[in-house]
């Protein structure tokens, strides 16, 4: 866009001084696909000018001494030399980028490029200096230290009276800081839209895999002395087994899974837990502890801590082929800086890191280091770093991961602190129940409520309950489980499905039976912990049922939620009747 004194490109130019200088407004046009300081496209600011007198010597105006003063740095160049060289910079340039002005003056602006800046990106620039035109975009640059920053760049020409260029001026802002929180927004939307999909996922599977379960327990129970049958039925409940445990993954990596935390010491659980983790590692790993003493404790589960802890170190044995030495490390964090740094709350952390000198990870593999099924590995299932990643989240901490190719891995758990009030606090007594004036009833007379939107998991459920002697009132939805409350009278147990389609999920349901029974055991199975769990099944205590779940287990709780509802007496094991 060359401009002289007139008008051009059909646009007026704004001039100043009495003529010494002129620009063409932006008019609302944006220049490029920079970030806009202005929030919105701007209309009177200037994209290109003219000015009369072009020399940078005469340095006494207030608009020099402005330009010294302002924070915003500022470079000229002069497209008329050879390379178009950097001809003056003011002091913000230099304090941004960290470079003396004699190592910059003389150079053309591409010695701010490194290995990551977007060659696309770098076009752009080059093709609206070959057009004399004004651009404006956001480019990955490097400091003299080798620092990466994010650079929003508008560059824009600057011509004599008579329309020939003289210079560019562009004006640069640091801003790596909106651009980590973008980044960081967008992933943290992204994964938190793979878990949604993922939990609903797992959830339905976890249907599927509870009818497969049910119908090859029947079925061995049918088989006989056959053997050929016997050995398929358990080849098969194996590979369920395994589809179980796969969705437990996903699950942990929804951060829908069902934690149990205790106050803990990650430095007692990391030296209880190192004998295994050295036979895991293999004799070419050599494991080092370095432990920070008197470490505070925190509140988690040990037992996926212990889970992420070891899929962690996996990773790090099989970056090191040749073996090497990972070394376990834990750590305080207590100022309030570093932990905004981490993209914490203020107060207090204990962190555990793991260190590898393995082959590290490129960027682009780090961005999706912990996708679910994204995986380097050709046996790999891509879960490992995803299932940490969960757990974390769901321990309210934050997992970071620094990794550059040929210098290693640093894994870090962050976990905040636990309060000093859970120290004392201990598992509230569970209330004893008043006796059912039915208590006397033989075990195999008393009747379940069963809530299972599922068709073919209420037909496992129920054969389940009947097999086992009880009489079982089948509801599809938690409103027809309340219409056979009505016409059957009082029951000994309600045992639903926690999430069901329409209005009345199983904790309502439960609330709503109770209003007539109020002693009424209630015993809830779900294929995923979501946050209606967390908010309202404490009012249950620890009576939920995990899908896929064999008949035995279903046998013991059962069992179990009835001899709450009478203290001091176990009930009879049932027989093998089927009524209802």
């Amino acid at each position: 866009m060359a401009t002289g004194s007139g008008n051009k490109g059909g646009k007026a130019v704004d001039e100043q001084g009495a003529g010494q200088s002129a620009g063409v407004p932006a008019d609302g046009e944006m220049e490029g696909n920079s970030y806009s300081p202005l929030g919105r496209p701007g209309v009177r600011h200037w994209q290109a000018s003219y000015i009369t007198e072009p020399g940078l010597d005469d340095r006494s105006s207030v608009f020099f001494a402005a330009v010294e003063m302002t924070r915003m740095p500022m470079v000229v160049t002069d497209p008329n030399q050879d390379d178009n060289p950097i001809v003056f910079v003011n002091r913000a340039f230099l304090d941004m980028t960290g470079y003396e002005e004699d190592a910059v003056l003389g150079r053309n602006c591409r010695f701010l490029q490194g290995a990551e800046t977007d060659r696309d990106t770098v076009r752009e620039v080059r093709e609206a200096v070959a057009e004399q035109r004004a651009v404006a975009v956001d480019l990955l640059n490097y400091k003299a230290d080798g620092k990466p920053f994010w650079n929003a760049l508008f560059l824009g020409p600057i011509f004599d009276k008579d329309g020939k260029i003289l210079y560019f001026f562009a004006l640069q802002m640091d801003i790596t800081r909106r651009r980590v929180s973008e980044q960081s927004f967008r992933q943290a939307q992204k994964m938190e839209a793979i878990g949604q999909l993922t939990a609903g996922l797992a959830h339905d599977f976890n249907n599927l895999l509870q009818v497969i379960t049910g119908n090859l327990e029947v079925a061995a129970l049918h088989c006989g002395d056959n053997a050929p049958l016997r050995t398929a039925i358990d080849q098969a409940e194996l590979a369920a087994a395994k589809g179980g445990k796969l969705t437990q993954q996903l699950l942990t990596f929804a951060r829908k899974q069902r934690l149990d935390p205790k106050r803990i010491s990650l430095n007692a659980l990391v030296v209880e837990f190192s004998e295994m983790l050295v036979r895991t590692l293999g004799e070419s790993i050599d494991l080092r502890l370095d432990l920070k003493p008197g470490l505070p404790s925190c509140t988690l589960d040990p037992t996926h801590m212990e889970m992420a802890l070891l899929n962690v170190l996996i990773n790090a044995r099989d970056a090191l082929p040749g073996g090497g030495r990972v070394t376990i490390a834990t750590a305080i964090m207590t100022e309030g800086n570093r932990a905004a740094a981490h993209h914490l709350p203020p107060g207090p952390y204990v962190v555990l890191c793991v260190i590898d000198e393995g082959e590290g990870m490129p960027a682009e593999v780090l961005q999706r280091a912990t996708e679910p099924f994204f995986t380097t590995k050709g046996m790999g299932t891509g879960l490992g770093l995803a299932m940490v990643h969960g757990f974390v989240q769901q321990s309210h901490g934050r997992l970071e991961i620094d990794s550059k190719p040929g210098k290693g891995t640093t894994v870090r758990m962050i976990f905040p602190l636990a309060p000093e009030r859970d120290a004392a606090r201990g598992e509230p007594d569970q209330p004893a129940r008043t006796p059912d004036p039915s208590g006397d009833a033989p075990a195999t007379a008393q009747t379940i409520l069963l809530a299972e939107d599922s068709e073919d998991v209420r037909q496992v459920a129920a054969n389940y309950l009947r097999s086992l002697g009880y009489r079982v009132l089948a509801a599809h939805s938690g409103e027809e489980a309340l219409v056979l409350l009505e016409r059957h009278g009082r029951v000994d147990l309600l045992f639903t499905d926690l999430i069901m389609p329409g209005g009345m999920n199983g904790l309502i349901l439960a609330e709503r039976v109770r209003q007539s029974q109020p002693d009424l055991p209630v015993l809830l199975t779900t294929g995923f912990m979501d946050e209606l769990v967390r908010q309202g099944s404490g009012a249950f205590g620890k009576d939920i049922l995990t899908k896929p779940y064999r008949r035995s287990e279903l046998a013991e709780r059962v069992r179990a939620a009835l001899a709450k509802q009478h203290p001091g007496k176990q009930p009879a094991t049932p027989g093998f009747r089927h009524e209802g």
